[in-house]
């Protein structure tokens, strides 16, 4: 919250969103006057471009374009060459392209208008899809402009960068998040109402998509590496980027096709497995309807926490110069803060996510639990919501907190491996490596064990620790035929999840790809890719969740009761017959396997 207030009060995202001019005023909006600045206070809600006295001759300073900027309705389309050309233009256009205080009668009266005015010829120029600014289309004044703002990206920090890539980007980036919402929304009622046929053509669909992506990104690698226009520094990295993705996605997609083909004779288990969990949320329909308010809380979140990052970008203490005009000075310890915003986004996102998994896992338990299979109790989900809030914040805050801590190192490690990778330290390269997967290995262990601590905590109402220690023993003790059925099933919802993510980011390829102007997307994309995580994860946890909850409690009922009229089970049926149907198919194959075993090791004896 610290950072948040300080991000707010010393920061001005509408600055580096809209651009700004010479005197302190932002573009496109109504300005406060700034002490010891006449020309600032300006009403600039209808002058959204910003415009640079001599952009056919411009200089930097101190990562900023030396030229007068102005805030102006419109960039001229035809080159203008007189004062008279400069004056029609601003009569016909309302566009004044002279200083504010230098009215338009005075353009050709005013022995000072050649210093007021902008250097003649001005070429002609349309807006940058880069802030909006007014960029020259004459070959000798575009080359100048262009090699002075590549050396400004060039000279920017990480951060700026970031920023950049991010606001360059934007109306893609939302585009990319619709999409990926839609996705998500398609194959969750695919899990719903699934069959057979559903199961192949997604499975086909995701190896399709895997491959198509892999070579998109090869192609995209070699096009790029050869491409001789490419000079900014953020355009070298998106090379490399390229490439790391590459090479990602062709482990992944080897891997999985893999898994697909081992997995692939257990797909009518599958089926009916999702058919059992979809009658499970068949009684709380509602279940449904829980990742959309996780999916509007996680967007609110997200869009503050960028007005946050934005708000860190630009802030600084505004610097009258001698000449009458502004400049902005950043404060120090800016990207320390920014650190820190981008852990509270891992964490916080986190969060929101376990509370989702918490509530789904209290309202599959209470009915799971309820011996009238005909008359569900009323109102599960409102039930498990307001018990969450009430007694298990604790436990899901601390849940999330694990797995930001180990996502954290993760990062630090990527970090390291990017400054070593310009250093001939090939083993220190392997050992940064095998700790990162080390790391994610954990994590991924981590998610699953937490999963099963929220449904201890919904059944017994206990504490992290406590719920944690009893689920750890359930899971021991439970059988692996059952494990294997959650992995199985948890699996096929990875797919679902790979499928939106990859679709996503192909969509990102393509859009970004077309558009090649001067912007890091490599930031942007990844940003994509973690959001549509985000999605699929938010909306498939509903299935994901279910099934590691019934499981759990399948377990937990089997261990507790017997059967007997004391102590029958709680289990459905359906359910029951499923599991062992699929214990007496797993037994078959154990004694097949051992009969071949034995065969084979039978000795044969000589002929007499």
């Amino acid at each position: 919250m610290f950072v948040s207030g300080y991000a707010v009060m010393a920061g001005a995202a509408e600055r580096l969103v809209l651009g700004y001019d010479s005197f302190g005023n932002i573009c496109g909006r109504k300005n406060v006057p700034v002490k010891g600045v006449p020309l600032s206070g300006k009403d600039m809600t209808n002058k959204k471009y910003v415009f640079f006295l001599n952009s056919c001759s411009p200089e930097m300073q101190s990562l900023k374009i030396s030229s007068v900027s102005l805030c102006v309705s419109s960039c001229p389309q035809e080159q203008l060459n007189s004062l008279e050309d400069l004056q029609s233009f601003a009569r016909n256009n309302g566009s004044c392209l002279c200083v504010y205080n230098l009215s338009i009668s005075s353009y050709t009266l005013n022995p000072k208008a050649a210093e007021l005015c902008p250097t003649l010829p001005v070429p002609a120029s349309k807006s940058f899809p880069l802030f909006n600014r007014c960029v020259p289309q004459h070959a000798e004044c575009y080359s100048k402009y262009a090699s002075v703002l590549i050396s400004m990206v060039n000279e920017m920090d990480v951060f700026h960068r970031i920023l950049s890539g991010i606001l360059a980007g934007r109306d893609t980036v939302i585009g990319l998040s619709v999409l990926a919402l839609a996705f998500s929304f398609i194959v969750v009622l695919t899990f719903r109402f699934i069959r057979m046929l559903l199961v192949h053509t997604l499975i086909a669909l995701v190896v399709f998509g895997l491959l198509f992506v892999s070579g998109v990104l090869w192609w995209l690698y070699y096009d790029y590496r050869n491409d001789p226009s490419i000079e900014l520094e953020t355009e070298k990295e998106n090379v490399k980027f390229l490439f790391g993705y590459a090479i990602f996605s062709t482990t992944v997609t080897v891997v999985l096709l893999f898994l697909i083909l081992v997995l692939r004779k257990r797909l009518q288990f599958t089926v009916q497995l999702f058919q059992i969990v979809g009658k499970i949320i068949g009684r709380i329909p509602f279940l449904l309807f829980q990742p959309l308010w996780t999916f509007l809380i996680l967007i609110i979140f997200w869009v503050f926490w960028v007005a946050v990052l934005l708000s860190l970008g630009t802030a600084g203490t505004a610097q009258t110069t001698s000449e009458g005009q502004v400049e902005y000075r950043a404060f120090s310890g800016v990207c320390y803060m920014a650190w820190y915003h981008f852990v509270g986004l891992i964490w916080t996102s986190e969060f929101i996510l376990s509370c989702q998994q918490m509530t789904i896992a209290g309202a599959v338990v209470t009915c799971y639990f309820n011996r009238n299979k005909n008359s569900p109790p009323r109102h599960p989900v409102l039930s498990s919501i307001s018990v969450l809030l009430c007694y298990h914040l604790g436990t899901v805050v601390k849940g999330s907190f694990l797995i930001t801590i180990l996502r954290i190192p993760r990062i630090v490690l990527l970090y390291l491996y990017n400054i070593l990778k310009q250093k001939e330290s090939t083993c220190a390269k392997c050992l940064l490596k095998c700790c990162f997967c080390w790391l994610w290995c954990q994590e991924s262990c981590l998610r699953y064990v937490n999963q099963h601590v929220y449904t201890t905590t919904a059944i017994n109402g206990t504490n992290f620790c406590t719920s944690a220690k009893d689920a750890v023993f359930i899971l021991a003790k439970s059988s692996a035929e059952l494990a294997s059925l959650s992995c199985f099933g948890n699996f096929i919802v990875f797919l679902g999840k790979v499928f939106v993510v990859c679709f996503t980011v192909f969509g990102g390829l393509m859009a970004f790809n077309y558009h090649r102007e001067l912007q890091a997307w490599v930031v942007p994309l990844l940003l994509v890719g973690f959001f549509a995580y985000l999605m699929s994860h938010s909306f498939l946890s509903v299935f994901e969740v279910t099934l590691d909850t019934m499981f759990l409690c399948f377990a937990i009922d089997m261990e507790t009761n017997d059967g007997s009229a004391e102590k029958p089970y709680f289990v459905d049926q359906e359910l029951l017959m499923f599991v062992n149907q699929n214990n007496k198919l797993t037994d078959r194959q154990k004694h097949r396997t051992m009969r071949r075993d034995s065969e084979d090791g039978t000795e044969l004896q000589p002929m007499t």
